[in-house]
Formats: C-alpha cells, sequence, structure tokens
C-alpha cells in the first residue's frame, strides 16, 4: 500500500488488504472509507472483509462506493458526515484517484465562493503547445474574446526537436523560447500556478491565492514526467552514462555518450503507457545506432531495447518497417520489461518482469549507456482535482473535448483521457476543435466541431530517414499527403526534410500563431 497524505488528518491510497488495516489501525487511523464498489474487478477483497478486520483493531470502516466517473452528490453528503465522525481517517478505492476526488468535493462544498481578483471570457490553464495554439486560434476567430493563460513557466520548448539534440543533429538552444515572447498578442499571461478548481463557481484558484474567474475553462497542462518513480533514477540522471531525451538539459548528454561510446552495453528503455510521443524512447535508439554503424562500431557494443509493453509499435502497419531496422542495427528487444531501479554508480539497471509461472522476478543488466524514458502521469494538481477519471487524467468526450461533468470546461493535449496517442500533433488538430467550440458555447451556439484521433510520430530511423506514422482513434492509418509523395508505412527522405527543416518554423510562426494549416476542424452537421 502506497499511503499518500492529503491533510495531516486524511490519507488515499489503492485498494487495501487485511494487513493494511493493521498497519492503518497502529498508525492512528480512527475511520476506513471504501470508495471502490464491490466486485470491480476479479480477486478484489469484499469490504465486508475489510470491515470484519477494522473492527477487531476497534476502529470503524464505511462503504461509500462509487464508480469511476460517477459520484453522486449523496456520496459526497455522506462523505462529510463521516468526516464529522473521526479525527484520522483514511480512504481507497482501486487507485486512491476516486478518495481524493470526493475530499476535494466535500472540502469545496465547505468553502463559500470567493470574490475574483480577474474574470475572463476564457481561462486557459497551461501555456505550452496546447494551450497557446488554442488561444491563438481562439483569437483568429474572435479579437475580442478575453483570454489568459496561466503557466509559472518562464521557458517554452519547441520539445520534438529533442530527439534531433540527442541525434546530435540539433542545438538545445535553438529549441527554447522565452515564455513572454510566445504568448499571443491580446492574452493576459499570468505566471503562477493553479492550486485548485471551483468548477460549479467558474474560477480557478492560484497557489499565490489569486482567484480567476471563467465563462469558459480550458485544461491544457501537459503532463508530469514522474522521474522519482523509478529508484535511484533522479541521482543518476546526467552522470554515469545515464540520460533521457525527454529533459532540455539531459538531451546533449545523450549526443556526447553515443558519439564517445566506442564498446559496452547500450540500453534504452520505454515505460508502460500512457506516455508522450511513444516512439521517442525508439528515436533515441535508432539514431544512436546509426552513428555507432556508419562509425564501424556497432559490432562491439550490445545494443538492447527494454520496454514495459508487449509490441514495438502500437499501430501494426509501422512494425516492418521498424523491425528491419531492429534487425539492421542488431538490437536485442526485451518486451513486458520495466525499469525499476537504477544503479549509476554501478551502471547496473533493473527490470521488473515475470518468469514461466507468471511470479515477479527482476532483472539485472550492467550499461555503459542508459537512456530512460521516465513513466508520467497527469500533474498533481490535476490528479487531485474533481475534474478526473479514475486514471487521473481530465475526463472528456474524445470527439468533442468537453468535460463529461463540465459543459463549460474543456481539456486537449497531454493532459485529457482522450484515447489518442499523447504527441505535438494530436495537440495541433486538438487546438482548432476546441478553439471552434470554445467560440461557439460563448455565442450560445451547439457546438458542432469534432476531433478524429489523429496523432503523428516521425520515427526518426537513421539520419536522413523517417517513418512518418500518422493514425487516428482505433489505430487507422491517417496519412497527411498522397502515396505518391509519401511513402506512409515505409522510411523517406521527405519525411526527414519535413522533421528537420519545415516543422520548427511551422511551430514557431505558424501553429502558436493560431494558423491551422491541414488542420481546420471537422464539423459535424
Amino acid at each position: 500500500m502506497i499511503r499518500k497524505q492529503i491533510t495531516s488528518h486524511y490519507s488515499v491510497s489503492e485498494q487495501i488488504s487485511l494487513d493494511d488495516v493493521d498497519r492503518l489501525a497502529a498508525s492512528g487511523v480512527t475511520l476506513i472509507i471504501g470508495n471502490r464498489p464491490d466486485n470491480e474487478e476479479a480477486g478484489q477483497l469484499a469490504f465486508a472483509e475489510i470491515a470484519a478486520q477494522a473492527e477487531k483493531n476497534h476502529i470503524k470502516a464505511l462503504h461509500i462506493p462509487f464508480a469511476g466517473g460517477q459520484m453522486q452528490d449523496s456520496d459526497v453528503v455522506a462523505f462529510k458526515a463521516a468526516l464529522s465522525t473521526a479525527d484520522n481517517v483514511h480512504a481507497f478505492c482501486r487507485s486512491g484517484n476516486r478518495s481524493s476526488l470526493i475530499w476535494e468535493a466535500a472540502h469545496q462544498s465547505m468553502q463559500t465562493k470567493k470574490t475574483p481578483n480577474k474574470q475572463f471570457d476564457v481561462v486557459i490553464v497551461g501555456a505550452g503547445t496546447a494551450g497557446i495554439s488554442t488561444a491563438a486560434s481562439l483569437l483568429k476567430r474572435n479579437t475580442n474574446v478575453r483570454i489568459c493563460l496561466i503557466d509559472p513557466a518562464a521557458e517554452h520548448f519547441y520539445q520534438p526537436g529533442w530527439t534531433l539534440v540527442g541525434g546530435g543533429v540539433f542545438k538545445a538552444e535553438n529549441t527554447r523560447r522565452n515564455m513572454v515572447d510566445v504568448i499571443p498578442t491580446g492574452v493576459e499571461w499570468i505566471q503562477q500556478a493553479v492550486q485548485n478548481f471551483q468548477p460549479k463557481d467558474d474560477y480557478v484558484t492560484l497557489e499565490n491565492g489569486d482567484v480567476i474567474a471563467y465563462k469558459q475553462l480550458v485544461v491544457a497542462s501537459g503532463l508530469k514526467l514522474d522521474w522519482d518513480a523509478i529508484e535511484g533514477l533522479s541521482d543518476a540522471l546526467g552522470h554515469y552514462g545515464v540520460t533521457s531525451n525527454y529533459r532540455y538539459d539531459l538531451a546533449p548528454y545523450t549526443w556526447e555518450i553515443a558519439k564517445n561510446l566506442e564498446g559496452g552495453n547500450a540500453i534504452f528503455t520505454q515505460p508502460p503507457m500512457p506516455i508522450k510521443c511513444a516512439g521517442a524512447p525508439q528515436k533515441a535508439m535508432y539514431l544512436s545506432c546509426d552513428h555507432w554503424l556508419k562509425q564501424g562500431l556497432l559490432d562491439d557494443i550490445e545494443v538492447s531495447f527494454y520496454s514495459a509493453g508487449a509490441v514495438l509499435f502500437g499501430v501494426s502497419d509501422y512494425v516492418p518497417a521498424l523491425q528491419t531496422y531492429i534487425e539492421k542495427y542488431q538490437v536485442k528487444t526485451h518486451f513486458t520489461h520495466n525499469l525499476v531501479k537504477v544503479d549509476g554508480p554501478n551502471q547496473l539497471a533493473y527490470f521488473a518482469t515475470k518468469d514461466e509461472n507468471d511470479q515477479t522476478k527482476i532483472v539485472e543488466k550492467s550499461f555503459d549507456m542508459l537512456h530512460v524514458c521516465p513513466p508520467q502521469c497527469a500533474p498533481d494538481f490535476i490528479r487531485n482535482s474533481i475534474l478526473v477519471d479514475d486514471a487521473g487524467w481530465v475526463d472528456v468526450d474524445k470527439e468533442t473535448l468537453r468535460h463529461k461533468a463540465f459543459s463549460n470546461i474543456w481539456a486537449l493535449g497531454d493532459v485529457s483521457n482522450s484515447p489518442n496517442a499523447k504527441t505535438m500533433a494530436a495537440a495541433r488538430k486538438q487546438a482548432p476543435v476546441v478553439a471552434q467550440n470554445v467560440y461557439d458555447a460563448l455565442a450560445g451556439r451547439p457546438i458542432r466541431a469534432v476531433y478524429d484521433g489523429y496523432g503523428s510520430c516521425p520515427l526518426t530511423v537513421e539520419r536522413g530517414k523517417i517513418v512518418l506514422a500518422e493514425f487516428g482513434y482505433g489505430g487507422v492509418v491517417m496519412p497527411t499527403f498522397p502515396s505518391w509523395l509519401n511513402k506512409g508505412t515505409k522510411p523517406t527522405r521527405l519525411a526527414w526534410i519535413l522533421k528537420e527543416d519545415l516543422l520548427p518554423p511551422f511551430y514557431w510562426h505558424g501553429m502558436l500563431k493560431g494558423y491551422e494549416w491541414f488542420v481546420k476542424p471537422t464539423m459535424r452537421h
């Protein structure tokens, strides 16, 4: 059980065991609340058994179950009443998320509505690719709409460029801009972090205490790279040959290691989904291998790809082309192997997998180079809000991107639970959809713009060639260009030119300025 302390008197966790009940009682908990319905999954411990174990420990247990995304006002009322009867409460569900959400809902209902410090037509949380693009697209439709972007970051990054930084193609500094220089003219930027949401009162509270009111709210906060989820990783990064193209300051180190490595073990890892740009862990590997091959070093370097997943790439149409490069570079693939620990000084990586009896075992592997893709989740202030589903992502309709419970809230980019690949290309396609729907909602018109799940992953299989993977919901291949111009599932020079030469200026001077080339929203009639 991983116990998360929400306040000094309230904690949450995933499903607990009978031994956990004993430990909770010993720690001073006086009430256990179960927010998970019985029989939600096979083998789940019945709440009656937990209640009986709690009674043996002379503490209370109360069942307030609800399915993910289906919390009712009556649940909140019962939860508040329960909190008033105990001074140290622990609640659980499948992941701990529902128990966080019901506490947040109860906490908000006990607060009085605050007077806003500022009011806007549209508040956008997050000034990354998705947030800025949505603001710019909105202004293209109505220059008079009052918009604010809320984000504490001082810098903005073109993150797709970090793959090429790690391959020695781009300089890292060319992927960075000052945030103030990319905020659209006419949009107010509030350089603060959001503390929580009050969707029933139409405002957000910032960490400095300010209250910002809205007519329409767009959540585009991105996701959290959870480096600390892997034991020892944070301390090892940037040293001992441990690197990651998922960080601006580390992508140059990837290239430094690759160009200086003349032999030994090179390991590239991929965690469980979802992650942003699922092809990025492989891109780092292919570009490094291409360099070693051209330098005549590949026979002296054992290259391994350790993935927590079961397949090379989630869209099967692109696997044959990728498999050709796996064979060309002599890569040893290890699926269903999840990196759980890094010993930097001794250059050892540890992976959790299953043996022939389906029991967990740990595999130890030495390395000279270790490129890590970290586990990823929604930011803490999002996961602890009332806006999310049971997995912690903002709960939206996958076509309109409107929140399922709050009609004036929208989400796009990496933070939403729409079942598309989390890529910049997806955000590029989503931004006009959200902008159009928010524009219509402000005018009192029915919303009509829909998102088809489009995402793109330019898989850099060698320097000078890319497999341009483009697909929508359900893994349906959705090429932008005709087959005579782009070979689709095959590596091409044209796709490399697109990635290296065309997309960066298109990003800075087109996408962030609200130009919707190739991504005009589809309108439902």
